[in-house]
């Protein structure tokens, strides 16, 4: 541009200091008219090469300004991959560490699922034996049950039997004849005063009514053993026969001619029993001629049949 000044500037300078062919001059002219073409071309040129450097200027501003926020974002983002990798290390450490240690913990593994499995299967067994000690139990209380049923009942019918006994006998002597319950069983104990003479194994006749009631009263009676026990004091037998030679022999003849009596009075003979136990079981001392009287006896045991009761306990 400023070759172009200058060019005219000469130009004029000429014109003016000298005169020049017209020739010349349209030439200039012409050139002159070229010139400011070219000048305006070039302004108009220069005034797009403006308007794209200001473009290019908003555009640069704008990408520094995105470079700006992409490297905040880079520095960031390497930030956290740094973390990253610090972390990454730290999981690979412990991940390296169950490697070496898994083998170790399967085998421990292992090892607790067998322990495992052998308690279940003893639970198992243990709950089998349970359920099975619980039925036992309950089949074992429900015997209990049914033997405390018959045990009260046994007991109830005793009871019954004494107070059947008792109201039969009502009119004798207490100190003849005594009725009272031992072990379940109902004793009926009949004093020598009352049946037999001194030495004698016949029944007197207050003896036989006392019999005769008390057969009346039991013979009705199937469920019940019937033992009929003969007792002396400790005074040696001196009315020897060829059949009784001591005490024990008489006891054992009284205890049968009373148990004849009573099969008379409709006892049956199948539930009745006679025995003798001489002078071996007194009641008390022989040291008094009163209590030598006590010993000297007949005791009729009544025993309620146990047969239910015997097979209860048998199945235990």
């Amino acid at each position: 541009m400023k070759q172009l000044l200058s060019y005219f500037s000469i130009v004029i300078v000429l014109s003016l200091s000298s005169c020049v062919a017209k020739k010349d001059f349209d030439a200039l002219m012409a050139e002159k008219n070229e010139l400011a073409s070219d000048k305006a071309q070039l302004e108009r040129e220069l005034a797009v090469a403006n308007e794209k450097i200001n473009r290019l200027e908003v555009q640069l501003n704008d990408l520094t300004t995105e470079k700006n926020a992409l490297q905040n974002d880079f520095d960031i983002i390497d930030k956290e991959l740094k973390a990253l990798r610090s972390e990454h290390g730290r999981i690979k450490g412990l991940y390296e560490n169950l490697l070496t240690n898994s083998g170790q913990l399967n085998q421990d593994l292992a090892r607790q699922q067998k322990r495992l499995l052998a308690v279940e299967e003893d639970l198992n067994i243990q709950k089998k034996r349970n359920e099975e000690l619980a039925e036992d139990l309950s089949k074992r209380e429900a015997r209990v049950a049914e033997l405390e049923k018959l045990i009260s009942d046994k007991e109830a019918a005793v009871q019954a039997l004494k107070n059947k006994v008792t109201n039969a006998l009502l009119n004798f002597n207490e100190d003849d004849l005594k009725v009272e319950v031992r072990n379940g069983k109902v004793y009926v104990s009949l004093a020598e005063q009352l049946l037999f003479g001194t030495g004698s194994i016949a029944v007197d006749q207050k003896g036989v009514s006392a019999l005769q009631q008390l057969a009346n009263a039991i013979k009705t009676n199937p469920d019940i053993n019937i033992m009929v026990e003969g007792h002396t004091d400790n005074v040696p037998f001196s009315r020897k026969t060829q059949y009784m030679s001591d005490n024990w022999d008489l006891s054992v003849l009284r205890a049968t001619s009373i148990v004849r009596i009573l099969v008379e009075g409709g006892v049956s003979p199948t539930s009745i029993t006679a025995s003798g136990r001489g002078e071996s079981t007194p009641v008390v001392a022989n040291d008094s001629p009163e209590n030598k009287a006590k010993n000297r006896r007949t005791e009729i045991i009544l025993t309620p049949k146990l047969d239910e009761l015997f097979q209860i306990l048998d199945n235990y």
